[in-house]
């Protein structure tokens, strides 16, 4: 990744020198980008076991329902933002990993779970929508398998790419999909 320096010469004297010299001291240090991520990991963690948590909760409180759209929303957060912990507590070795679409799969799986978390709400309130209006659901469900399916199939394709023929380009294709 290249640096882009950034030097505004009025604002460089006084406050901003000092500013601008403490955030050079800040992303350099290894120790405050550990603290950072380590941080992140926690929160992460934090969320994804509050998750777990009121699955178990919704569970037990009504087992006779199986699996509902709210169970599988929460056991979804639980997998994204527990991914994302371990992701952020073992960025090390993660940045590390050889080849490079393993890294590239670790960083973008959280994202595509998190669409299909959110897109399952989108779901969600769309079948709640066709209910009120006595209008039938049963191709929703079939559109979001499609949605999913087809961001699944592109995405991998991007990391077969990558671990096949490993170029800045398509690195580069494969962050901007994962983006969007």
């Amino acid at each position: 990744m290249s640096r882009v320096s950034l030097s505004f010469p009025a604002v460089d004297a006084g406050v901003g020198g000092m500013m601008a010299s403490w955030w050079d001291e800040i992303n350099e240090s290894v120790e405050w980008q550990d603290g950072i991520f380590f941080t992140l990991c926690a929160v992460y963690a934090l969320v994804s076991i509050v998750a777990l948590i009121q699955l178990i909760r919704i569970e037990l409180r009504v087992p006779e329902y199986g699996w509902t759209t709210q169970k599988v929303f929460h056991l979804m957060n639980f997998i994204v933002n527990g991914v994302r912990a371990i992701v952020f507590g073992f960025h090390k070795q993660v940045f590390l990993l050889h080849p490079k679409a393993l890294t590239m799969v670790l960083l973008d799986l959280p994202g595509l779970l998190f669409f299909s978390t959110y897109t399952l709400l989108v779901l969600f309130w769309a079948e709640i929508y066709h209910q009120a209006r006595s209008l039938p659901t049963d191709k929703l469900r079939i559109f979001y398998f499609s949605i999913n399916g087809a961001i699944y199939f592109i995405q991998a394709c991007i990391w077969v790419y990558l671990w096949i023929d490993d170029n800045s380009i398509a690195e580069f294709i494969g962050k901007i999909f994962i983006a969007g």
